[in-house]
């Protein structure tokens, strides 16, 4: 079984939370309104590969919107849900066994369609028109996510000091195909010994 140990958890959590934030603030200029492309969402699908970091991205998304968002305490808390939903999902579908191809459906429809809702009041815009133009940048941010989760999946050993499920596979099936080796040439030892006797 893969684990991360606590101290490599916090570091990564900390890492993706920066992360969040700076992409945020070099990308404020069309991450927030009625036509946003908020990059910063493709980090989400990260969560696929590290679960733990499920509540970092919320806390991320609170935080950038307060700082960052302008249109108060009603963006900022929906901001955050949509942020632990969005994180959440992903590392769900990764859990049930889905591709790494569920984090662009997952990044697109979550914040495209819930975001709208709260956006459409704050900003006096038809929900209609604030989904389409959000869905389309989300489309943008789902597909980054996919690059990203499986660039670092590659080197998701690397990055937390795990074996990878494959070669973990790979390691217990030729440790398991030499016990049964000795045990079988152990066995006809044993028959030639009794034989000559």
């Amino acid at each position: 079984m893969n684990r991360v140990s606590h101290t490599r958890k916090l570091t990564i959590s900390g890492i993706l939370l920066a992360l969040y934030i700076v992409i945020m603030m070099a990308t404020q200029g069309f991450a927030f309104g009625q036509y946003q492309v908020r990059i910063a969402t493709a980090l989400y699908g990260l969560a696929a590969l590290f679960p733990f970091s499920v509540p970092v991205f919320g806390l991320a998304n609170l935080i950038s919107n307060m700082i960052m968002g302008g249109l108060g305490p009603i963006d900022a808390i929906g901001g955050c849900i949509v942020g632990l939903l969005s994180a959440g999902a992903a590392a769900w579908g990764k859990r049930m066994g889905l591709g790494n191809w569920i984090v662009i459906p997952i990044i697109t429809l979550i914040p495209g369609l819930v975001v709208p809702l709260w956006l459409a009041y704050l900003l006096q815009v038809p929900y209609i028109i604030l989904a389409s133009s959000l869905l389309v940048g989300q489309v943008i941010c789902g597909i980054v996510s996919y690059i990203l989760v499986n660039a670092i999946e590659r080197v998701r050993g690397t990055v937390t000091n795990e074996t990878a499920p494959n070669q973990h596979d790979a390691m217990v099936m030729s440790n398991h195909e030499g016990v049964i080796a000795a045990h079988d040439e152990f066995t006809s030892k044993e028959v030639r010994s009794y034989g000559k006797r």
